[in-house]
């Protein structure tokens, strides 16, 4: 054999060699992770077994986490401080899977909503449950309670406060049964004002629930936080859209200060 067979192997074969992609290859060249090998004398690069061990230490310490800044300085530490360095990365990967199996267990808490409402409030959706509440229903009274609970916490326990004693009264209860069955009307159906008559009577028979909490913030976006809470839903029904309308006029009318959305 002459000496002209080339010796090593091709940036291709190296990056299959190491389980990368020549893409990565050539980015370690960029960063200094792996000097540039040789050229043949066509002009190819040719990597011998030194680089392919360099390069396949790189792309061991690259999937175990190691920052690519940090890789260059580690692999031509000696065994002390290389020891130490890896030690420090092994910290940090696992401060990072504690945060991950937070994050992971905050996802479990959010299937049955422990990460979004109390106990109080989850409470008071299983109250409304056993109640005779459909799904949809308590489905849309939770979501409300999220909304509540994220844009206007300082008055969410004077709301729970509010809805369980309601929901003591079988007479509330069934009003607000009958606005549920509303949902199918026409808005302009008459028996939609009459209900809105009836709530609005209900509510204002004990005042003391409908006054501002002490604490509460108003301020000039109040009316857009109320909107998104207590209009919640209301595109699916116009009917329901045009009773909250009406009962929301009637307590302003009795000195109600409930916000114009």
């Amino acid at each position: 054999m002459t000496g002209d067979r080339a010796e090593g192997v091709t940036i291709g074969q190296a990056a299959a060699f190491a389980g990368v992609t020549v893409k990565t290859v050539r980015h370690y060249h960029r960063l200094g992770l792996l000097a540039e090998p040789r050229r043949d004398g066509s002009g190819y690069r040719r990597y011998g077994s030194d680089d392919l061990l360099r390069l396949v230490q790189a792309r061991t310490l690259a999937t175990a986490g190691v920052p690519l800044s940090e890789i260059a300085s580690l692999l031509d530490a000696d065994p002390e401080r290389f020891a130490d360095a890896l030690a420090d990365v092994e910290r940090r990967l696992t401060d990072r899977i504690t945060d991950l199996i937070a994050r992971r267990d905050a996802l479990y808490r959010l299937a049955d909503d422990r990460a979004l409402l109390s106990d109080r409030a989850l409470a008071v959706l299983d109250r409304m449950a056993g109640l005779g509440f459909g799904p949809d229903y308590v489905a849309g009274q939770r979501e409300a309670l999220v909304l509540f609970r994220a844009l206007a916490p300082e008055g969410l326990d004077h709301f729970l406060t509010n809805l369980e004693h309601r929901l003591d009264d079988p007479g509330y209860v069934d009003l607000i049964k009958r606005s549920v069955a509303a949902e199918s009307w026409e808005p302009e159906d008459p028996r939609i004002e009459e209900l809105a008559t009836a709530i609005a009577a209900n509510l204002l028979a004990d005042r003391e629930l409908l006054a501002v909490p002490a604490g509460f913030r108003i301020g000039p976006d109040t009316a857009t936080r109320y909107g998104m809470i207590d209009h919640h839903r209301e595109d699916r029904s116009p009917a329901w859209a045009r009773l909250n309308a009406l009962v929301e006029a009637e307590l302003r009318s009795a000195g109600v200060p409930i916000p114009h959305h």
